[in-house]
């Protein structure tokens, strides 16, 4: 592997390059924890509105049983070098109860529609609170791009 130079972006550069790849990116890992049996992870397909993600899971999963308990969540896009954390509480729509242009929007884009399926779908929505972005040890410093909930720079 060839290492590559980092050049440091600054928060504004950082900002618009998360907003990017929220729009671009098909797949987020979600990090939820149950109060008596601890952490779970998961990849999820997910959509960025502009606001928020939205993934959707079986309404039987792990995933769905913890954020019933606690709505707390850390999700992440799958790259290691180019890193996006996001922090935020999940809020659950049935598949019955979902917005139609949120659900609309994730089966265009997935060509996939949870709410045709026979068994029972949930649908999260995440707001962040807080956003983490950096490339490397050089931007490391000032990687929160997202604080309560207001974009940075």
């Amino acid at each position: 592997m060839q290492a590559t130079e980092i050049i440091r972006r600054n928060t504004a550069e950082r900002t618009r390059d998360t907003l990017e790849r929220l729009g671009s990116e098909r797949d987020i890992w979600v990090s939820t924890a149950h109060p008596d049996h601890g952490p779970h992870q998961v990849p999820l397909w997910f959509l960025w509105d502009g606001q928020a993600a939205w993934m959707c899971t079986s309404a039987n999963s792990a995933t769905a049983r913890n954020v019933r308990k606690e709505p707390r969540v850390r999700l992440a896009l799958p790259d290691a070098f180019d890193v996006v954390l996001l922090q935020g509480e999940a809020k659950c729509y049935p598949a019955r109860e979902v917005p139609k242009d949120a659900a609309d929007a994730f089966a265009g884009k997935f060509g996939w529609d949870p709410r045709m399926e026979d068994t029972p779908f949930l649908y999260l929505r995440v707001a962040p609170q807080t956003v983490r972005a950096w490339r490397g040890v050089p931007e490391l410093r000032g990687r929160v791009v997202m604080r309560d909930g207001a974009w940075l720079g």
